[in-house]
């Protein structure tokens, strides 16, 4: 019997034209991805904005550089957190219905979450990144960053392999 492997997910720090996280997940043969302007956060409490970007190829899951002046999202990028990605029901139809629950296990961020589509206003693209209350929740939890000097020393120009980021 052949063992399916489990889809993945991607946390990207990028500093762009704004310090963000790209929270990215291992749909339909797609990286989709949320911008999350505050970053991703282990307390439940917290509800985050989540905006929906273009979807990325797989490969991009493992870009790490600096994307260089006059090409769309110039600047550093590096890889946050990374693991595996359980959708808790269909995630096709999770994000045609607005309601995308799932269970992340990677090093930073750990059980369940919930993407959620914002529906006042916006441009339909406004979603909430939201942190169940289970066994890994943390509401003492702090974002910290993976661009450190060091970090930031070891990157290298590159251009990433597809247009957006």
């Amino acid at each position: 019997m052949m063992s399916r492997r489990l889809p993945r997910f991607v946390v990207h720090e990028h500093e762009a034209s704004h310090l963000h996280h790209d929270v990215r997940l291992e749909i339909g043969g797609a990286l989709k991805s949320w911008a999350v302007p505050k970053g991703p956060s282990m307390n439940p409490a917290d509800k985050r904005l989540a905006v929906r970007v273009d979807d990325h190829p797989l490969d991009y899951g493992g870009f790490e550089g600096i994307i260089p002046e006059g090409h769309y999202g110039a600047g550093a990028v590096v890889i946050w957190d990374e693991g595996t990605f359980t959708p808790l029901d269909d995630p096709e139809a999770g994000l045609a219905r607005g309601r995308l629950a799932f269970r992340l296990s990677g090093r930073r961020l750990k059980g369940e979450f919930a993407l959620v589509r914002m529906r006042r206003g916006g441009t339909g693209k406004e979603w909430l990144l939201i942190k169940k209350d289970d066994p890994f929740a943390d509401p003492s939890w702090t974002l910290t960053t993976a661009l450190t000097p060091a970090k930031r020393r070891s990157l290298r120009v590159k251009e990433p392999m597809c247009d957006a980021s």
